[in-house]
């Protein structure tokens, strides 16, 4: 196992993670959809938390960028493992991680478009029916659409570390676990999108104390070590 892909997808996931637990909490600050038109007329004449909401949706896009980093150096890492990784599952992670940083993106511009349009475009005070509507929409993108991505994406990454004998057995069967919440969940409370994040912290941990056992490149465990003869041998 290549130490540096490894570490650099254990690095990248974590940044990831606490990027999007951040960004959530902070939007998590606007009307949900069970909120009353007196709770969403309140809060966008207000003001206060709309600057909460607006920083979450900006760091909305750096948890993404974050994500692809990790992506992206967890396939450079399945790609030097053995056996090869299979060519479908290798395919579908890609497609899932996409899928979910597609849908977050969408899903969050929708959500936090009234507070950003109230904000920072000093538009009139948001329609309580227009923010639900929008509201809606981005729940549905990201807990219906976004999550579906983000669990098909743990169950290939699992399976394909798994096979690579990079997870143990407890973490493998934990990781399947979260990935089926992730698939089956129908609900729209923000705690279900946290399940993802938790996943990849679980698969960085992984990752650093597998790397860490790992050999140093270059170097052949089987081989006895090479002793040199003593001075003055014929």
């Amino acid at each position: 196992m290549s130490r540096a892909p490894a570490r650099i997808a254990a690095a990248s996931g974590l940044a990831f993670a606490a990027l999007f637990v951040t960004a959530l909490v902070l939007m998590h600050r606007a009307p949900g959809l069970n909120a009353s038109d007196a709770a969403y007329t309140t809060f966008y004449a207000g003001g206060g938390d709309m600057v909460l909401v607006t920083v979450g949706l900006y760091l909305v896009p750096l948890a993404g960028i974050a994500f692809l980093w990790h992506m992206t150096a967890m396939r450079a890492l399945l790609d030097t493992l053995t056996p090869a990784p299979s060519t479908m599952a290798h395919g579908l992670n890609l497609l899932a991680g996409i899928l979910f940083v597609t849908m977050v993106f969408a899903g969050t511009a929708a959500a936090g478009a009234p507070a950003l349009a109230v904000y920072l475009g000093h538009a009139p005070v948001a329609d309580p029916g227009t923010a639900r509507v929008l509201t809606a929409v981005g729940y549905g993108l990201v807990f219906v659409f976004a999550v579906r991505g983000a669990g098909m994406f743990a169950i290939t990454t699992t399976t394909l570390l798994r096979a690579a004998g990079v997870l143990s057995l407890p973490v493998t069967v934990l990781g399947y676990l979260l990935a089926a919440f992730l698939l089956l969940s129908a609900s729209h409370n923000p705690a279900v999108a946290l399940v993802f994040p938790a996943w990849v912290v679980l698969v960085a941990a992984s990752l650093l104390v597998h790397a860490r056992r790992a050999p140093a490149p270059g170097s052949d465990p089987a081989s006895p070590p090479v002793t040199a003869p003593p001075t003055g041998a014929v």
